[in-house]
Parts: C-alpha cells; structure tokens; sequence
C-alpha cells in the first residue's frame, strides 16, 4: 500500500484527505507537527506529499525548498492560493502538480495517479549502495573504495537501477522506463550515450564497471559486428549491447 503525506494544518481538510485517499486505497499520512517535516518526510518516505502553502512556522513554498535538499518524494501542493504567480512559483520550487481548493475529488485522484506513474510509484532512496559500489544522488556522485567521480544525472539512475537488480539481465527498455516516463521521447542515441559514458567517461579514480556487464546472446550487438551469441569487439560493453547486468 503506498503511503501518501499530507501536510496541511486544517484539521477538517485534512481528515478528508485522509479519507479519500484510505478509501483508494492508500494509506494517509497526517503531520500534525510542523516542526521538522524534511526528517519526518526521509524518515516515513511516502510515495508522495500533498503540500499545503498556508502553514504554521514555515509556508509551503520553503517547505518544499527545504524537503528537495533532502528527499526525492513527489510533491502536489493543494492550496486555496489560486494566484498564478504562487503556481508558478510552487513548480520552480520542484512542485510537480498544483490544485486548488475547492478541489473536485475525481480530478484530485486523477492528478495523484498520474503524479505517481510519473514518479514510478515509489519514492527512489537518495543513496544506493551495493556491488562495493556507492551511488550518492543528492551529491551526483559514484565512489568505491578505489575513489570517486562525479557523473550526469542519467548515468546515476542508470548505475543505481543495477545496482538494485544484482545479477539480473536489464534491457533497454527497463533503463529508458526508470530514467524517462515516455519513450517517444527517447531515441537509442540517448541511452547509448548514457551507458558509454559510464563505462569510457573521464570517472577519475573511481573503477567500478568490473562489476557490470554487457550480456551478449539474444539480440544484435551495438559494437558493429551484428552476431548473435557473442561479439568479440573489446570495446562492446562501452558500445551499448542493449542488455546489462549488475554483478
């Protein structure tokens, strides 16, 4: 059951809250609170924050600010402010959705749903750490033991993906689904050009591609020689053979 978190200080509203989303199936989280939401949010980690503006102590706008230092949790914010300049300010402070009260229920549940599918359903952890390998979102870096390198945002997601699927085959398609919501945008430059530069990017002292392989079999190698069942080219893992796994 995913757990959503709302934040807002008026009791009524926020029972009702509560009891639309139990009545979809979801299980509330209510901040009663205030005082420190970022440590209650990256303790609970919901799937998702429905975000009121008008609190006590902080607003919703530096809440949100402080809560993207900290958590990668999607946020909507529900508010009576219709203004277009909070709505606008709200987005750019990493809200991803903006209601207003009054709200109609059905278009409420619609934009949550869709918030989520966005989101994978799930709020991704901010530091993966598997394979001796540790993959720090917030700080944009990859470290082993042998040291660090600060990589692309894509690349990130890319390695932390394996990383949590050890000694699985992971297509293509599995990559472009975690870095993007609609493939018509991407196109297989992209992603061969994400993989590449994890493996033959300038990473510094950090090593850590032993621990992830191009699986070759099944499908046509990307290195050019197009055989089934194998591919001898040197530089294959860095060409992109569309199948990887994590070791």
């Amino acid at each position: 059951m995913q757990k959503i978190m709302i934040i807002e200080d008026d009791p009524v509203i926020r029972d009702e809250l509560a009891l639309l989303l139990e009545n979809e199936g979801y299980a509330p989280l209510t901040v009663t609170d205030f005082s420190d939401i970022p440590e209650q949010a990256k303790s609970s980690r919901p799937a998702l924050i429905l975000l009121d503006i008008g609190l006590p102590g902080k607003d919703g706008f530096r809440l949100c600010a402080d809560l993207r230092k900290t958590v990668r949790i999607p946020i909507i914010f529900v508010t009576s402010r219709d203004s277009s300049l909070d709505e606008i300010r709200a987005l750019g402070l990493g809200g991803d959705d903006y209601i207003t009260k009054p709200y109609h229920i059905p278009v409420l549940m619609s934009r949550i749903k869709a918030v989520l599918r966005r989101s994978g359903g799930a709020a991704e952890p901010d530091v993966t750490e598997a394979l001796g390998l540790r993959v720090d979102m917030a700080k944009g870096i990859a470290q082993t033991e042998s040291g660090k390198a600060e990589l692309t945002r894509n690349e990130l997601q890319i390695l932390a993906c394996l990383m949590r699927r050890p000694g699985e085959i992971v297509s293509r398609a599995d990559l472009i689904e975690t870095l993007w919501e609609n493939r018509i945008y991407i196109d297989d430059n992209t992603i061969s050009y994400d993989i590449s530069g994890i493996f033959v990017g300038p990473h510094g002292a950090a090593d850590y591609s032993d621990g992830i392989r191009c699986r070759r079999g099944r499908i046509s190698c990307g290195c050019g020689n197009g055989r089934r069942g194998g591919c001898d080219s040197s530089d294959c893992l860095a060409r992109d053979c569309g199948r990887y796994t994590a070791f």
